[in-house]
């Protein structure tokens, strides 16, 4: 069933022409990924889709029993809400039906009247009814489900009560992206949500969406993601939107088809259109009447062919090439006993790592850990509060900053780089900066003025300038669409210097990283291999021990030894589990008590005898203290983890 369609949607702006009779029609449960270039329309056609601009042409159906809900990169949040009382909005009709019911609540402890038993039996007519609608509507477990979502996307229980207010753009984007999910609209879009997520939070969202009971559109350069969550895949090219119904990767070998088979048509009409010019060119050479007639003949037939159009190839990406100026050392870096704090923040301890010549490793871990910390730390930008950090023998250090904070936004984009580099000729750096798609005029836009994918490219412009042996790359993947990440990931590939990226790109970890370094409160975690060999650590610890031990100089007692502590901490682990079970089962049991107790009160037997009823609140108010209690203990296990 159609829930969404658009037919020959067409949006300018002045002599821009974004969107081109776009025809797409979106089904009932549908999983669909947005994917193209910056730039080429594909949230201008989510604004469209969501009526905040109005299209030129064309017509949009909706279907009228659907609402739609919308991520946007601009987000319309009460800021001086704390985030779950931002969450609480979303429920607005049960916490009215909470307030209802704890009112007649209060008239029903009322000493009974029998003159007025009308009175009584309305309220008791009224509560049945508001609790019969509070139940249906999900009054039980609606807070669970708000819960469920803020720590599904990051957030920990003390973070509920900060106020919006003081969050970071990363952090409102997951709050906007929380509430929408809470609202849970039967069409659902959303424009770059993995972005400010790290992988566990992505992880849990891929889970949520595919389970999710509705149609829902995702813009994404997350190849990843898009694999895991879509069935369908619209591309957004030139203006126009093809469409495939497979996920992201087959979507690759269909279009590569498609693209090979509409080149050949193209190919052969306009062979064959130059064979008929040549024809009817010779036809008029003759100059005779009946030559011209039979050349004007051909004439009117070619007219009237139906125009195969030039295939919508895909724009150039910018030319990454990393060099080193000079060769490192074997050494690169040592790190040894580190720890880091900040005010009340604990962000890691007993941080050691060892760096080899031409080594590819990806730093990850939760966000808020400190990964961009330990990177300053390398850097000497800040100093560890304790242990040591030593560079090896000419290692130059190159960075990428995710907040782009090193560019001047009042620099012209060739100013930036030239008083950087100013021993590049005029010619020479035209030529880079015409590699990373920066040409004619656009080398005189001020950084301010550029887009979040632009300002990517002027550092990684930057970065390959530089020639540094080591690069230190945070977050580089972000803003960049799927053919800057592949010319990315290219270069990487060949460079012949060390590096170290945090990312949170699954598909680019499984492509060019062969270690994987987790940063945890209490140090970091090895995994030898890409994401996909790490994924599958994590789901059987011990597949690659032996082999991992032997990679890293142990012997065979120190393997055993090691195996024997693991089994230990397994098996703490299991009965720790064990107790979390059983407190969910004491839970779930106390609270179906309380709605059993909560229930009673509509009795006339309970509430027409004043001794039972007290003893009825009494249990209420016992049971609810039992919850509170259970509650904190199974917080306070999972807390331990």
């Amino acid at each position: 069933m159609i829930v969404l369609s658009c037919k020959n949607i067409s949006k300018s702006y002045g002599i821009d022409e974004i969107l081109k009779d776009v025809t797409i029609s979106i089904n009932e449960n549908d999983k669909v990924g947005i994917i193209g270039a910056n730039g080429e329309g594909k949230s201008t056609l989510f604004k469209i889709i969501s009526k905040q601009i109005s299209y030129d042409n064309g017509e949009i159906f909706i279907d009228k029993n659907k609402t739609i809900g919308y991520l946007a990169q601009h987000l319309d949040l009460e800021t001086e809400n704390t985030i779950y009382n931002e969450m609480l909005t979303v429920f607005s009709d049960l916490t009215g039906i909470e307030n209802k019911l704890i009112t007649l609540e209060s008239k029903m402890n009322e000493p009974y009247d029998e003159d007025n038993a009308d009175y009584h039996n309305k309220l008791i007519k009224d509560y049945t009814t508001a609790q019969e609608l509070y139940t249906n509507r999900g009054g039980y477990t609606y807070k669970g489900e708000i819960s469920r979502v803020l720590k599904g996307l990051g957030f920990l229980e003390e973070d509920f009560e900060k106020k919006i207010i003081n969050l970071s753009g990363g952090q409102k984007t997951r709050v906007a992206l929380c509430k929408l999910l809470l609202l849970s609209p039967d069409i659902l879009l959303l424009d770059e949500p993995t972005n400010h997520l790290d992988l566990e939070a992505i992880e849990w969202l891929e889970e949520y969406l595919k389970s999710y009971k509705g149609s829902v559109l995702v813009i994404s350069h997350d190849r990843f993601f898009l694999d895991s969550v879509t069935n369908r895949t619209f591309q957004v090219i030139n203006g126009h939107v093809n469409t495939y119904n497979a996920p992201y990767t087959k979507y690759l070998e269909l279009r590569k088809k498609d693209y090979e088979s509409q080149l050949k048509a193209y190919n052969l009409q306009q062979a064959e259109i130059k064979r008929q010019e040549a024809i009817i060119e010779k036809f008029r050479s003759f100059n005779r009447e009946k030559s011209i007639r039979a050349a004007e003949s051909r004439e009117k037939a070619l007219e009237k062919i139906e125009k195969v159009d030039t295939p919508d190839k895909e724009k150039a990406a910018s030319k990454i090439n990393f060099e080193t100026s000079v060769k490192s050392g074997f050494d690169v870096l040592h790190l040894e006993n580190l720890s880091k704090s900040f005010e009340n923040k604990h962000l890691f301890s007993n941080v050691s790592l060892d760096l080899k010549r031409g080594e590819k490793i990806a730093l990850i871990g939760e966000n808020g850990r400190g990964k961009t910390t330990l990177f300053n730390i390398i850097m000497n930008k800040i100093k560890p509060d304790t242990g040591t950090k030593s560079l090896g023998v000419n290692v130059n250090v190159g960075y990428y900053d995710q907040e782009q904070s090193n560019l001047s936004q009042t620099k012209t984009i060739i100013d930036e780089v030239w008083d950087d580099f100013p021993e590049l000729t005029t010619s020479k750096l035209r030529g880079v900066l015409g590699s990373f798609l920066f040409t004619g005029d656009d080398v005189f836009k001020t950084i301010d003025k550029l887009s979040g994918g632009e300002k990517c490219r002027i550092n990684l412009l930057k970065l390959m300038l530089s020639k540094a042996n080591l690069l230190l790359l945070d977050e580089p993947t972000n803003h960049l669409d799927i053919m800057s990440r592949e010319a990315l990931e290219d270069a990487i590939l060949s460079y012949d210097g060390t590096l170290i990226v945090i990312s949170h790109d699954r598909y680019f970890l499984n492509k060019v990283i062969s270690r994987i370094i987790e940063l945890k409160e209490g140090g970091l975690s090895e995994y030898l291999g890409n994401y996909n060999y790490y994924v599958e650590k994590k789901k059987n610890p011990h597949r690659f021990d032996t082999l991992e031990a032997i990679a890293g100089g142990k012997t065979k007692t120190q393997i055993k030894e090691d195996k024997k502590k693991k089994r230990e901490a397994e098996k703490e682990e299991k009965a720790k589990k064990l107790k979390i079970k059983k407190l969910e089962e004491d839970i779930s049991s106390a609270e179906s008590e309380l709605v059993k107790l909560q229930e009673s009160l509509c009795l006339e037997e309970v509430y027409s005898n004043p001794t039972e009823s007290e003893r009825v609140n009494k249990s209420i108010k016992q049971t609810e203290v039992l919850i509170e209690e259970l509650y904190e203990s199974w917080e306070e296990l999972g807390d331990e983890n």
